[in-house]
Formats: structure tokens, sequence, C-alpha cells
């Protein structure tokens, strides 16, 4: 009795540090981590006129990189317009040397499609230099 007693403890001892460690795991460093994909804003509309659904699994949440042109920049929310179509939010304070019309190469996390306004959107933005 005592022996399945001990044995049951121990079990919920194990499944409770396991569900702790699951649930209080650390944040990504999106920053540090080597892009799952390099894309382009017209390959990515591309993928997603196509078939969006097969898009959203094979993007979501996943680390990008890409290039474009800056269009516009909105120091409101901290984000920049690339390509007319890509809206990049960064985790830090925008760079100063980021201009409209400048190329820039980027490195987010994707975080999908918004319809209404047309826009791609990534946060936890970084420069690559």
């Amino acid at each position: 009795m005592r022996k399945k007693i001990l044995i049951t403890i121990s079990l919920f001892l194990i499944i409770g540090i396991s569900v702790y460690l699951y649930s209080y795991r650390g944040h990504r460093d999106i920053e540090s981590e080597t892009a799952d994909y390099v894309v382009t804003v017209h390959g990515l509309e591309k993928e997603f006129t196509s078939n969006d659904s097969l898009a959203y699994l094979k993007y979501q949440d996943k680390t990008i990189e890409l290039t474009a042109q800056v269009t516009t920049i909105d120091t409101a929310s901290n984000g920049i317009v690339m390509g007319e179509k890509i809206f990049a939010t960064f985790k830090d304070p925008l760079p100063k040397d980021i201009t409209s019309g400048k190329m820039l190469k980027i490195k987010g996390r994707f975080l999908g499609y918004d319809e209404l306004l047309q826009e791609f959107k990534i946060d936890q933005s970084s420069v690559v230099h």
C-alpha cells in the first residue's frame, strides 16, 4: 500500500513539474534565431494568392527574412511598411537611419495577413546587416 502511494505521489510530481516547465518556458529571441525562410514581398503575395491555407501553415509563427523598400515609417507604433504590403513592428526603437525609399533587410516573426488592410504582419523585427 505504501509503495502505491509513493508511486502515485512521484507520478503527480513528475507530471506537475513537466506542466510547469512547459508553461513557463523562456521567450523566443527572434533576433538571434536563423530565419526559417528568406522571402520577397512578391513571393509572399504569390503563395497567399495561390493557396492561403498552405501559406499560413508554412509561415505562421516562423522567423522570416526579407528585403524590400521602406514605403512608410510609423513612429507611433514603432513600425514600418515595406514594399507597400509588409507591416513590420520592431521590439526596440526604430533605428535612426531608416528612411522612406531605403532598401532594408529585416528579420522577424510572421504573424499573418490582414485582409482589411491588405498587409502582411511581422513583429519582433530587427534590421539585418
